[in-house]
């Protein structure tokens, strides 16, 4: 296996690694876009991968579901003003709504957008108005809520919040943007507060923080509105922002981590590239820029080296990067701009935000290789939401819809 799948796997220090299989938080197990996966089609047929069920009555929300103990949590409208947790179970069927309280009205993306983190029995979802849930799965109680915005004198941005929480161990990491607290950390438990950013102020974004493992020492990352931005992930301290200027401070992707470098992007033909951690992480160097890929809010996974994402403005295509070097590798205009994740040798991308194409592509560096695609035809509103894969189904959400497709390679 290649040296930096390796680092990845023993870098990535979450909350609970998740059973084989499910997707627990957004973006899969590890938060990255990466699941594990395997035994899954190389090729779709004409038509695409076997539609196995939908299932409708989800209201709007661009959340992804999450998939734990033979469960699918997803966040949507119960009414017109209050947003709950749809369980269902894996043949599609809503078991139970659990409402959760009043939710963003935003034209531009109405409903929840934060993809629920499923720990044991309890549940962690933000919304887009500031609030933090902690839901009790089994009995469907709330065992407390924070107002971020309101306790760390944040406000909120120009499309509402919109990131999904870490859990990791007994904290709930979240963004308030609040003076001395551009980061915090929560109980669990309890919902206090175990620590802030001091030093560190800025505007949240829409991005979802990750840790990464460097040297031994446990990082947190993100981007805020207006940075890329590092601290310790234990005790919060501050290490270190970089200027990392977008349209309206809109930042929604997730670094990467790569034996000592960050890759970091952003919409908008927004800069893009690398920085080099110094030894214990605390300061950084650039290593690298490369404009081409300005992802917008649609994630790049990392596999054998070898970045994969979609362009936003700077051409509108799938591109593969070298990660030490910057090196592009190829693009390709046949897929366009588009949720990109990895599973089994391939990528998934989603095409958005009216196309709704779903393609498989082999995760090559050398050249692209199209291995197939299929048009959403159920939901609603705009293809934004992340799929999940687990248990050899891609679940794709579209507006009201949840779609299961079958890709197991059964031959």
């Amino acid at each position: 296996m290649h040296k930096a799948v390796v680092g990845i796997a023993l870098c990535l220090c979450l909350e609970s690694m998740a059973v084989a299989g499910e997707s627990p938080r957004f973006r899969g197990p590890y938060r990255d876009g990466r699941f594990d996966e395997q035994g899954l089609l190389k090729t779709w047929p004409e038509n695409g991968p076997t539609l196995s069920w939908v299932a409708t009555g989800l209201g709007d929300g661009y959340s992804s579901p999450s998939v734990a103990g033979g469960k699918i949590y997803i966040p949507g409208m119960v009414d017109e003003t209050t947003a709950g947790i749809f369980i269902l179970n894996l043949d599609g069927v809503i078991e139970r709504s659990i409402p959760v309280g009043p939710e963003t009205e935003d034209t531009q993306a109405p409903g929840p957008r934060s993809t629920p983190t499923v720990d044991g029995d309890f549940l962690y979802m933000l919304s887009g108005l500031g609030e933090v849930y902690c839901l009790h799965i089994p009995s469907g109680e709330k065992k407390w809520s924070v107002n971020i915005l309101e306790r760390f004198s944040g406000e909120n941005i120009m499309y509402t919040l919109a990131e999904s929480l870490l859990v990791d161990g007994d904290r709930v990491i979240c963004t308030p943007g609040g003076p001395d607290a551009g980061l915090a950390a929560l109980d669990k438990h309890t919902g206090e507060t175990i620590w802030t950013t001091k030093g560190f102020s800025d505007p949240a974004s829409y991005c979802a923080p990750i840790i990464y493992t460097h040297n031994g020492r446990r990082l947190l990352f993100t981007e805020t509105a207006n940075y890329l931005v590092c601290a310790d992930a234990e005790d919060g301290t501050f290490l270190w922002k970089m200027e990392h200027p977008t349209r309206d401070g809109i930042h929604a992707v997730t670094p990467v981590y790569m034996d000592g470098l960050v890759y970091y992007t952003g919409g908008y033909e927004a800069e893009s590239g690398a920085v080099r951690l110094s030894e214990d992480g605390s300061s950084y160097e650039k290593a690298w820029q490369d404009n081409l890929l300005d992802c917008q809010h649609h994630g790049v996974v990392l596999h054998e080296g070898h970045l994969y994402g979609t362009s936003h403005m700077r051409g509108n295509h799938l591109v593969c990067i070298e990660m030490k070097t910057g090196k592009v590798m190829w693009k390709s205009k046949e897929v366009r701009q588009g949720v990109v994740e990895y599973a089994d040798g391939m990528l998934y991308i989603y095409e958005g935000p009216s196309r709704g194409i779903v393609h498989l592509v082999k995760a090559d560096p050398e050249a692209f290789q199209h291995a197939g695609q299929f048009r959403v035809t159920e939901g609603n509103g705009r293809h934004w939401a992340h799929p999940a894969i687990a248990n050899g189904v891609l679940y794709i959400r579209h507006g009201d819809a949840l779609m299961a497709y079958d890709i197991r390679d059964k031959s």
